[in-house]
This record gives C-alpha cells, sequence and structure tokens, in this order.
C-alpha cells in the first residue's frame, strides 16, 4: 500500500501549473496540517492498514517545503507503526525554500527521499516559467540534501518551452548530471489548443525532433522506466501507481484507491479543513480498470499482463510483438519506445 500526502501551499505559483497550490494560504498550516492528521486516522482503517504496510510515502503539491518539518512529526508518529522497514519516503521540494534546517528536520523524520523542483538550469528559462529561483539555488540545494544524508535525490526538469534549443537543454543536463542525483523526471510543457505551436505544423516538426533527441540524451545516462522517468534508481511510488497499487490519498485536492473505488478529498483546503471526511468517491468498472491499466503498462515497464486481455486484444499484442514494435516474457507484453504508448495501447484495445 502507498500513501500520497498533498501539501497545497507554494512560494510562488508557477505560470504552467495546474495543481491545487495556493501561495496566500499560509497562516492555514498548522491548522491544515491537523486535518490531515484526521483524515489519516480514517483512511489507517478504512485501508486496513495493520494488515497492509506502506510501503511508499510521497509528500507532494504545492511545496512541501514551505511546511516545518516539526508539523509533520505527528503525522510521521501516527505512521510509524504501519511503515515498511525498507519503506521509500520521498518529499518534493523547491530549491529555495529546502533549506539546511528543513532538509535536516525531514531526514530526521524518516525522509529518505528528496525530488527538487529544478525545471532548469537556465535563469531566463525560469524567469519564464514563473520559478522562483535561480539555477545556482538548485545546485546549492541539491548538494545541501546529499550533506543532510538522503540517500535517494531526484530533480525534475522541463522541455519543449518556447525558447528551448540544443544547446539550452544540454546545458540543462550536463549541470543535471554533475550533481548527486539518481534519478530525473523530464516534463513536456503541455501545449494547448490555440497556441501558435499547435498551429504551426513545422514548428511542432522541429519540437518533436528536439524532443526526441533531449529523451533519448538523457537515457543514455540515465535508463529510462517510464515515459517521463528516468534513473539508476527507480521510484518504488511511481512504480506502485503503475502497478495498480491501493493508495491512500491525504489532503485537499488529493485522490486515493482502494480496490475498485477512487477516493478524491475536497479541493477546497478551508473546507477540507473544516471537514476532512468530505471525501467523493468513484467505482470505477472493470472495462475501465483494465484500459487503464494497458495505458499504463504501455508507458512503463511494467508492461501488461496477457491475463487481462481478451481473445481479440491478445491477437493484436501477437501482432505488435511479431512487427517488433513490442517484446514477450513470461506471460508479460512490454514496449520499449514510451514516445509511441499510447498509439500501442489503443492498438491493443480499439
Amino acid at each position: 500500500m502507498l500513501l500520497y500526502i498533498h501539501i497545497p501551499f507554494c512560494d510562488s505559483k508557477c505560470h504552467y501549473c495546474s495543481f491545487n497550490s495556493y501561495v496566500d494560504l499560509f497562516h492555514l498550516r498548522k491548522s491544515y496540517m491537523a486535518a490531515l492528521l484526521i483524515q489519516l486516522k480514517f483512511e489507517l482503517t478504512r485501508f486496513e492498514a495493520a494488515a497492509k504496510s506502506i510501503e511508499t510515502i510521497f509528500i507532494g503539491g504545492g511545496t512541501p517545503s514551505t511546511v516545518d518539518p516539526e508539523l509533520y512529526r505527528p503525522i510521521f508518529e501516527l505512521l510509524e507503526p504501519y511503515i515498511n522497514e525498507s519503506a521509500e519516503i520521498t518529499s518534493e521540494a523547491n530549491p529555495n525554500s529546502a533549506t539546511s534546517a528543513w532538509l535536516e528536520g525531514m531526514h530526521a523524520l524518516g525522509v529518505n527521499r528528496i525530488s527538487f523542483g529544478v525545471q532548469s538550469f537556465n535563469d531566463e528559462k525560469l524567469k519564464k516559467l514563473g520559478r522562483a529561483h535561480k539555477a545556482v539555488d538548485a545546485t546549492s540545494a541539491i548538494l545541501r540534501a546529499k550533506k543532510a544524508g538522503f540517500e535517494h535525490l531526484s530533480l525534475d526538469l522541463i522541455y519543449a518551452v518556447d525558447g528551448d534549443t540544443k544547446v539550452l537543454l544540454q546545458h540543462d543536463l550536463d549541470e543535471a548530471f554533475k550533481l548527486p542525483i539518481d534519478h530525473l523526471s523530464a516534463y513536456a510543457l503541455t501545449i494547448e489548443e490555440g497556441t501558435p505551436f499547435a498551429s504551426t505544423p513545422d514548428v511542432a516538426n522541429e519540437k518533436l525532433v528536439l524532443t526526441e533527441w533531449f529523451l533519448k540524451s538523457i537515457q543514455a545516462r540515465f535508463p529510462t522506466y517510464e515515459i517521463s522517468n528516468f534513473g539508476s534508481y527507480q521510484s518504488k511510488h511511481n512504480l506502485g501507481y503503475w502497478q495498480y497499487k491501493d493508495y491512500i490519498g491525504l489532503g485537499s485536492g488529493a485522490v486515493g484507491f482502494l480496490n475498485d473505488t477512487r477516493y478524491y478529498p475536497t479541493a477546497n483546503v478551508q473546507a477540507y479543513i473544516e471537514n476532512p471526511f468530505d471525501i467523493q468517491s468513484e467505482i470505477l468498472s472493470d472495462a475501465s480498470i483494465k484500459t487503464e491499466k494497458i495505458f499504463l503498462g504501455m508507458r512503463s515497464v511494467v508492461g501488461i499482463s496477457e491475463q487481462i486481455l481478451s481473445k481479440p486484444e491478445l491477437k493484436n499484442a501477437q501482432l505488435l510483438v511479431n512487427e517488433n514494435k513490442l517484446t514477450y516474457k513470461e506471460g508479460i507484453f512490454y514496449n520499449d519506445d514510451y514516445l509511441l504508448s499510447d498509439e500501442l495501447a489503443l492498438f491493443i484495445e480499439p
């Protein structure tokens, strides 16, 4: 079983961000963390945590590094009996708020992995994205985290941004791989309909060529294990989602999953604080679950078990194997070209 904890407080709102995060609600931090504790007690019972040890914890946001480690302490104390001895415990952090004191405090609580929202090592690009830090801040923060004793360190980069060039992206990679990281996430900036990029095929083609080069350049250093994730270390939490494991979604705007049901705590932070039990549910059909497993399997090293496929779908998958688009091993179909993941999934389950 996995646990996701959502922290909605942010030190800046990036221009591309659509997450449930706010820059003007810091006065609610204490009451919000208290509400998390109330919901957690309820979820541990609902998920029968005593019978299912927690394999991974991921604190995301928002910006978890804007919350003092002491405010996390009651949550970790409650979780202590349930956490697997070898659990991966990750917190996201922004370079400008991940101070030495914050890093040391989180490490003392048991966090053993930090994922930094770096996005770029180019100051002009960071400004364009609305980031609150500079390149030197990112480098310093990651080195501070290493000094604080974290076993695993990751950083995010964003590409397909207007103005990106091979020179700029190569610089981002060079700077990233100078640092003591064992994982890197690379996310393409989403292009909305109606933008110049979407309506200009020549520009779109140039971006595609640059994207393929960028992802292959990362893969030359770190193996890819999902369309956006690379590393000598593979995040257990990420893989847990793709393996369709149960996960608690703690906090305003989080999502939980148990058996065939998704749970959605209210996205309104104030309403969540007043009633952490305001949680909507959605029961997924068998067909929906199978479709999700196919799409997730095609975009990760998890693959697709032949046991979930119908006879026509098995035939389609085998055809892709014959065409060298998929590989088959011990009852699992694997995809080696994640850029084709959605197309392959749609071919298997038309």
